[in-house]
Formats: structure tokens, sequence, C-alpha cells
């Protein structure tokens, strides 16, 4: 199948220039009217402040997704306490909005490499690249986007808006927050970071099963 690989060639030829560049890749969210009733829906949900926990019902599975997360994102963020915080925060929020953990990070990756003060030659700001916009849209005149749980809380929030509009469709909607809908770059690259960097299933063990006494199985 040549145009599937050179497609695929492609958007490993765009991640290494993103890497290259510092592992960013916002482009310009746009402003678009909304109803009242939608503006107060986004406003109250970047509005709640509740504090975030890890939110994987079962323990073993709690701390095996914070560690295998956290060697993936060592070499980016060296130090483990703020590794932990910024991992628990985008597992939270992502959470919260209905949104795959995994995405956002892959979203991160492309957005702003995860560097926290990363601003784009449009103004967007932080790990998810935040048009200031979108503060006077739907936030508080003093949220700070460069903040770790605002910027998370915002960038959530807008995809999972985006989404929303978009019926679900993934790729529309990643086109919309990228500034770039119906073009396949950016899209295409978020859905690769997402797959071959935070891609993440669960080990399920089997509980151990006592050894029968071979002696007495005789018998």
């Amino acid at each position: 199948m040549p145009g599937l690989h050179t497609r695929l060639g492609r958007i490993a030829a765009a991640l290494c220039l993103t890497a290259a560049s510092g592992g960013t890749m916002a482009g310009t969210q746009q402003y678009e009217p909304m109803a009242a009733s939608v503006r107060a829906a986004l406003h109250a949900a970047v509005s709640d402040a509740a504090a975030p926990a890890l939110p994987i019902p079962d323990a073993g599975e709690r701390a095996q997704w914070l560690a295998e997360m956290s060697r993936r994102l060592q070499k980016r963020i060296p130090d483990e306490a703020y590794r932990t915080e910024l991992l628990t925060s985008i597992h939270y929020e992502a959470t919260r909005a209905g949104l795959d953990p995994q995405l956002v990070l892959g979203l991160i990756q492309v957005e702003s490499g995860f560097r926290k003060y990363a601003i784009s030659s449009a103004g967007a700001r932080g790990y998810m690249q935040i048009m200031p916009f979108w503060v006077k849209l739907i936030g508080r005149e003093d949220d700070n986007l460069f903040h770790l749980r605002t910027n998370l809380r915002y960038g959530c929030t807008i995809l999972r808006h985006y989404l929303d509009i978009e019926k679900g469709d993934v790729f529309r909607a990643l086109g919309r927050y990228n500034g770039s809908l119906g073009k396949a770059q950016y899209p295409d690259l978020v859905r690769a970071a997402w797959e071959k960097h935070w891609r993440w299933e669960a080990q399920k063990f089997a509980a151990a099963t006592p050894a029968r006494d071979t002696a007495a199985a005789t018998h």
C-alpha cells in the first residue's frame, strides 16, 4: 500500500521536525461565536476547582499507570514529584472531561513538548497551548494559563467542546483544536504520538493457584 507508507513516512518526518523544534506545533485556535448557554456551561466547567486525584478505582492499576507513564515522561520532566503532579492532573482533567488521558498526553507532546511555559507565535500558552481569548470568553480575568491545573482544565474542556460539536469525530475535533480543521497533518501527528508513545493497557495478573500436592492427587 504505497499511499499508506507515504503517509506514515510523512507523519514520522513531521514528528522528527516537531521534536527538533522543541516539540511544539501549536496552531491558532479560532474564536467562534457561541450561544450564551454554551458559554455558561464552559465557564462552569473551567471554574470547578476540585482537588485532583488519579481517578482509577483499582489501587494496583492506579500505581501501575502512574509508574509506567512516569517512566515514559522522565526524560522530559526529571523532577519526580512534579512529574507525578502533572500526570495525576492530566488523568484527572481528561477523565473529568470524558477524554482518554493517553490522547491528551499525545496532544500535549505535539502542542508543547511538555513545556509548561511554551508560547506559540500566535500567543497560545502552556502545556495545551491555550489562546488567551478563551479567558475572556469562558474564564475569569485572573486565570493564569501557565498554571498547571488551569491550563489542563481549559484544554480538556475545549477539546471536549469540539468533540461534542463534531459528534465524537476525534479527527475533526483535533483539527478544530489546532485551528486546522480539514487538514490531516495535526490530527495525524497527535494520533501518532498517542499510539506510539502513550498507548497503554493495564496488565492483568491471574491470582496464583496453590500447587497441588502430587502425592495427595494420586488418592
